[in-house]
């Protein structure tokens, strides 16, 4: 018999199972061009984007304060003032920001591959969705890749008290599974959130997504596996396997 097997393989989102900053910089693409055509924002269309994506990687976002869409049409056009000078333009600030979100939306997309593997897993396993952010964000992303149908449940940070890494939201995914922390696998690239939060709550085991072979900090939290894609999952899970009865 073989004990304490993997139960539950709980998956990050963003980067992990489909290509958020891609379709970002798609969007920011489609917003250069407008801004270049349109505007006739020569050089300042670059410049533009890569403040917003600055203002975009520092976001502090608090729902009882503001919505997600008012934040980030403000980085649109704190970012266009900055650049031009003269006064702020929100109708330009909103046309860039709708345009940016939709082209990223379109280009959320979960490929075939990842599609098959999950199909296959959950014959074995029971599956999580658990991501990090802001509930309307995090909906229309799901919304746009269509993934809700291979997981047995989904858990966005940003409609529960507490995200990733702290352990209550990983132990809220366990009782909706029905599974232990020890049954558990989380797999995400974000050393900070997934990985630590994997260790926090006592999983079973952490398996961190570094698609770019980077060097993590001697300081960042240690995952206990790391595959350069999430497609090397289905194959680190029966070698996870087969330790566990080996030493049964």
């Amino acid at each position: 018999m073989v004990l304490n097997r993997v139960r539950a393989v709980f998956f990050d989102l963003d980067n992990t199972l489909i290509d958020t900053a891609g379709a970002s910089r798609k969007g920011m693409l489609e917003v250069i061009k407008l801004l270049q055509s349109k505007y006739h924002y020569k050089e300042e269309a670059e410049t533009i984007c890569d403040k917003v994506q600055v203002k975009l990687s520092k976001e502090c976002f608090h729902p009882s304060s503001t919505c997600i869409t008012d934040l980030r049409t403000l980085h649109w056009e704190e970012a266009i003032q900055e650049t031009k000078g003269g006064a702020a333009n929100r109708k330009l600030a909103e046309e860039c920001y709708f345009l940016w979100k939709s082209t990223r939306l379109q280009h959320m997309i979960l490929a075939e591959d990842v599609k098959a593997m999950l199909t296959e897993l959950r014959k074995e396993v029971r599956l999580l969705l658990l991501t990090n952010g802001d509930r309307q964000t995090q909906r229309e992303k799901i919304e746009a890749c269509a993934c809700q149908s291979y997981f047995d449940a989904i858990v966005v940070g940003g409609e529960q008290k507490e995200e990733k890494p702290a352990p209550s939201i990983f132990y809220h995914g366990c009782d909706l599974l029905g599974v232990q922390p020890g049954d558990c696998v989380m797999v995400g690239d974000t050393l900070e959130t997934d990985i630590q939060g994997g260790l926090n709550a006592g999983l079973k085991a952490t398996v961190w997504i570094n698609k770019n072979g980077i060097m993590p900090l001697k300081s960042s939290p240690m995952p206990h596996y790391i595959v350069s894609s999430v497609l090397e999952l289905p194959a680190l899970l029966q070698s996870i396997d087969c330790t566990v009865s080996m030493s049964a």
